[in-house]
């Protein structure tokens, strides 16, 4: 199992939809977010994309020369870059973070946000060209390292994508190239996974929804000789009991009116993102009452988050055993890799890891500070008690 934690580079708060709590995005908060979860022994964290967002390359790249082990997991975007350009910044990246740079391809489901940017491409043709765009990164990478054999260089002629003679000349220390991480629901999406990338991200469903995105993304990746590792995008709301989980999921809400979730119920209805579509039918966008009975939708999953937060909008809340317990429920459908927030993502990178980490496989478990450093952990007592060791 593999935990990453999430870089707000669009924002943070206390509250959902006020600015009452919240937080400048400036490089000095987004370093705290980043050097904790390095500290607290996360696998990586996801830096998002978009137009609300810091850009998420020069952002990563700053916060890797004041991390250590953390991983980056980038935004590539497939009409808004030119895939050797992309190569080009993924393999510098990777070589200058030692190897700590993940891809996340993303093809974009706001026509209006794509067509500020300059692309115009209807759902699936921006398929055709992600398909394109990341055979094209790959198999240019690949080459960059060279076997003795070859230029280095490589051609191809698609119906969005021409290139002649490409080449990357550093090539990335990741051989043959950083892997691929994709998220999409449609059968276009499912298609581009099997075929071309490492990893498939799901937005966090049921349990028995995403099990069956995973049959079907595996299923259609056996057919093409390959394997696909799978991964899920969630927001973790935990406390030391259940009712003060819930209490603070309510509380994150609590500042919402009607006008502002109806607003942005709006804006993503007017997406052609089948992911965002079904994130919305969790909630009935935003149509049923915001109580714990309407937007749980299933046993500790909460819909609340996705009233006005575009994307994943779905939480795991409740006590640790409880969190961890249903992050072995999604492990025992094939997903090992978990990509998680929460609100305030400085404080809740925090408790997650202390409340959470200590319940999980031991490949996690291994990686917490308290396996590496000697300690005394906590404070010291009458200048001389060290506190008792935590019963796991």
């Amino acid at each position: 199992m593999q935990v990453f934690w999430f870089i707000p580079t669009h924002g943070d708060s206390r509250y959902l939809g006020t600015s009452e709590g919240a937080r400048e995005v400036n490089f000095d908060y987004l370093k705290q977010i980043a050097v904790a979860a390095d500290t607290l022994g996360y696998e990586g964290v996801l830096i998002p994309t978009g137009r609300s967002c810091e850009d998420p390359w020069v952002a990563a790249s700053a916060l890797a020369a004041v991390t250590r082990n953390l991983k980056f997991l980038v935004a590539v975007r497939p009409g808004l870059m030119t895939p050797t350009l992309a190569a080009r910044m993924a393999a510098t990246f990777d070589r200058i973070s030692n190897g700590r740079l993940l891809v996340n391809l993303v093809t974009g489901g706001d026509v209006a946000e794509l067509e500020g940017d300059g692309l115009f491409l209807d759902h699936a043709e921006r398929y055709e060209a992600s398909s394109e765009f990341i055979r094209v990164w790959r198999d240019v990478l690949a080459a960059s390292h060279g076997d003795g054999n070859g230029s280095g260089e490589i051609s191809f002629t698609g119906k969005h994508i021409t290139v002649k003679g490409a080449r990357v000349l550093y090539p990335p220390l990741q051989r043959p190239h950083p892997p691929v991480y994709f998220g999409g629901s449609s059968a276009a999406a499912h298609d581009l996974a099997a075929e071309h990338v490492e990893a498939y991200l799901t937005w966090g469903e049921p349990p028995a929804e995403v099990a069956k995105k995973v049959a079907d993304v595996r299923a259609r990746a056996e057919k093409l000789g390959r394997t696909v590792r799978f991964g899920i995008r969630l927001h973790v709301i935990v406390r030391e009991t259940e009712d003060a989980a819930w209490a603070a999921a309510e509380d994150l809400i609590s500042r919402l009116d009607d006008e502002t979730v109806a607003r942005a119920q709006a804006v993503f209805a007017k997406m052609d993102s089948e992911g965002q579509r079904r994130m919305a039918a969790l909630h009935a966008g935003g149509r049923n009452a915001r109580t714990r009975e309407a937007l749980e939708i299933s046993p500790n999953l909460w819909a609340g988050v996705g009233l006005v937060r575009g994307g994943a909008g779905t939480a795991l809340v409740g006590d640790p055993k409880t969190v961890a317990a249903r992050m072995e429920e999604y492990a025992s459908l094939g997903i090992d890799t978990f990509i998680l927030s929460g609100y305030p993502h400085l404080e809740e990178a925090y408790r997650f890891a202390e409340l959470v980490f200590p319940l999980l496989p031991r490949s996690v478990r291994e990686k917490l500070p308290g396996q590496v450093l000697s300690g005394p952990f906590g404070e010291v007592m009458a200048t001389g008690i060290v506190p008792r060791a935590a019963q796991s």
